[in-house]
């Protein structure tokens, strides 16, 4: 699977973002997914996963009642909504792919970063 992901900018402190990921292939379902996120000077870490049907969420504890992430199977398509964004917040953004019906683990397929700056 091809993994396309968009939407990051420039927004303010307190403001809201949406990130978006488009997969190729017709197996998108059968994937887990999910966003990770590296700051500078930091090492990747783990922001937000989807199960293949989008009944199971989950999410680092930092950006827990602030981000959601959703899937639309017939779509192809995950997002990141992300609110009440912090400057701490300000990362490359990465979406993901996991062949596995378990959201934790290693990844597989990657898609290219895109970034999210929060000014304060």
């Amino acid at each position: 699977v091809q993994l396309q992901a968009y939407g990051g900018g420039l927004v303010q402190a307190g403001g809201s973002l949406r990130l978006s990921c488009a997969a190729s292939g017709r197996t998108f379902r059968r994937y887990v997914m999910g966003w990770f996120r590296q700051a500078p000077g930091k090492e990747r870490e783990f922001v937000a996963g989807i199960n293949w049907s989008g009944g199971s969420t989950y999410y680092a504890d930092s950006v827990k009642g602030r981000f959601t992430i959703l899937r639309d199977n017939a779509e192809n398509t995950v997002d990141l909504q992300m609110n009440s964004l912090k400057p701490e917040d300000t990362a490359v953004y990465y979406c993901a792919a996991r062949n596995s019906p378990v959201v934790a683990g290693q990844y597989d397929y990657w898609g290219q970063g895109t970034e999210v700056t929060v000014s304060s």
